[in-house]
């Protein structure tokens, strides 16, 4: 089975002088600063934006009054609001982009009232929206070498900085010169198909949008920008603040690997099935399988065939291959000798004679309800010496198991809990299903943890790692086995409950 997947709009170049340009001043005890920075920003900004909204994040001190009093440039485009509750600076930006989205600007600008970055750049990180080269634009103080240390970042805020960020780039397999950055331009109708509401209230709300923004494909730019400290007072415990994005980090990367799921990253609603070319993949042991059947050709009844991926690899050695999916795909009619599009729960879409030789279930009896009903019909189609080769996932997986033992559950966009199973077995239900069903197992092969997906980069490292879990599958199928794959015959000598219903109702379906 297949998922669509929403094509990500592309950056489009806006008309300055027709844009609806924000800027977006975050406030917390900031009445000796907020006036400055509103004084700083420069008189031909002020003329082509549209509004600067400052939310006070309600203050202990006069921010609100004093932002309220500022008599300078621009006073008639400011407008002051006061949060009743402080919602921490996560839950400020929540505010101020749901403001941004309702009033339809195009383009926000993130800035602090602390005076730490500068206003007069503001320029510089509208222009690449306003060309329509990206959906974000973030300031970096790392882009320009040694900036950063000559405008006073302390050398703990320094390295902690270069560390985090050369972590995040090496997991998320990004070049990006820093994550860690408060000073950003927003595309509005790109921050609007966001589901940053889901974020935290807390300061790695900056790392959790750029989560999102990755997962949806959207374009991000640097620009550089100076670095100043003042006297200003920082709320943000280094400490915590950097478990928090190691956790969003690794979260978000399990997420893509498929053994995770969070709601918050799921920007693109899912992502295709692609195939899997590591030798130990389920897609490389059902290729395996039909190729020590014979050198010959076979005819193959792919069902679930998705985008048709696996019938384009088995066609490539001649077979000919039928694929059946529930969802219609361009893809699939090119890479099958013939494809249907049809409710695989209630008709395979063929012709009472037609007759296959091999008949596949690759990963695909977890998504019905009721597989054995499925698997009965398929063996109408399976000539006398024919063969069926199923793959699924094992749900007493280490990982599973590890899971539930932390109180976890959790389905994922892929993987062995994807969302739409609705079915899950381990290596002993599996065989059951099939024995139920009088097919005998020939054959069974285990399969690797898709590291390829975890480290996509680094082969090296992937290959170890797979080589390893493979020696303890065989040590341990049950535990370590991330899925199975079976090949099966018909066994008539032992007919099932099920196979005896099917010979007394010639009408099963």
């Amino acid at each position: 089975m297949t998922n669509s997947i929403p094509q990500v709009d592309q950056p489009v170049a806006l008309l300055r002088k027709g844009a609806r340009i924000g800027i977006f001043i975050v406030a917390y005890n900031a009445s000796t600063t907020i006036v400055n920075v509103l004084q700083r920003i420069k008189d031909s900004t002020w003329s082509e934006i549209d509004e600067v909204f400052v939310f006070d994040d309600s203050s202990s001190d006069a921010t609100s009054s004093t932002a309220r009093n500022y008599d300078g440039v621009g006073t008639e485009k400011l407008k002051v609001f006061y949060n009743k509750v402080n919602l921490g600076y996560g839950g400020n930006q929540k505010r101020g982009y749901l403001y941004a989205i309702k009033n339809n600007f195009d383009v926000v600008v993130l800035l602090h009232a602390d005076g730490q970055y500068a206003p007069e750049y503001i320029d510089d990180l509208i222009g690449p929206i306003i060309k329509g080269e990206a959906h974000a634009v973030f300031g970096s103080r790392m882009l320009e070498k040694g900036a950063a240390r000559r405008g006073g970042m302390p050398l703990y805020k320094y390295f902690g900085n270069k560390i985090l960020s050369g972590f995040q780039n090496i997991v998320l397999n990004t070049k990006y010169s820093e994550f860690h950055s408060g000073y950003r331009a927003y595309h509005v109708p790109m921050l609007s198909k966001l589901p940053f509401t889901k974020n935290t209230n807390d300061f790695h709300f900056d790392t959790e949008i750029i989560l999102q923004l990755l997962d949806g494909g959207y374009k991000i730019k640097e620009v550089p920008i100076p670095t100043y400290y003042g006297n200003e007072i920082c709320g943000v415990n280094g400490v915590v603040y950097a478990l928090n994005v190691f956790i969003a980090t690794l979260s978000y990367k399990l997420q893509r690997s498929g053994l995770y799921y969070s709601e918050q990253y799921d920007v693109r609603g899912g992502s295709r099935y692609a195939y899997k070319a590591n030798r130990f993949s389920s897609h490389e042991r059902i290729v395996a399988a039909v190729e020590r059947r014979s050198s010959e050709p076979y005819s193959v009844l792919d069902i679930g065939c998705g985008s048709g991926a696996l019938a384009a690899r088995l066609a490539m050695a001649g077979n000919r291959v039928v694929g059946v999916d529930v969802h219609d795909s361009e893809e699939a009619s090119e890479n099958c000798s013939r494809f249907i599009a049809c409710d695989v729960e209630r008709s395979f879409g063929l012709s009472e004679n037609e007759m296959f030789d091999i008949i596949i279930f690759a990963d695909i009896l977890e998504h019905v309800r009721n597989p054995e009903q499925l698997i009965m019909r398929a063996r109408r189609h399976l000539k006398p010496q024919g063969v069926i080769i199923a793959s699924t996932g094992n749900v007493a997986h280490i990982w599973i198991r590890l899971m539930l033992l932390f109180g976890q559950f959790t389905y994922a966009e892929r993987g062995i809990l994807d969302r739409t199973h609705v079915r899950l077995f381990t290596r002993r239900t599996f065989r059951k299903l099939f024995r139920e069903c009088s097919l005998r197992k020939l054959d069974e092969r285990y399969c690797a943890i898709p590291f390829e997906n975890i480290f996509p980069d680094w082969h090296v490292v992937s290959n170890a790692a797979s080589y390893v879990n493979m020696f303890f599958a065989w040590l341990w199928p049950t535990m370590f086995a991330y899925q199975f794959v079976l090949t099966l015959s018909v066994d008539d000598s032992a007919p099932s409950e099920l196979l005896r219903l099917e010979q007394i109702n010639a009408a099963y379906d």
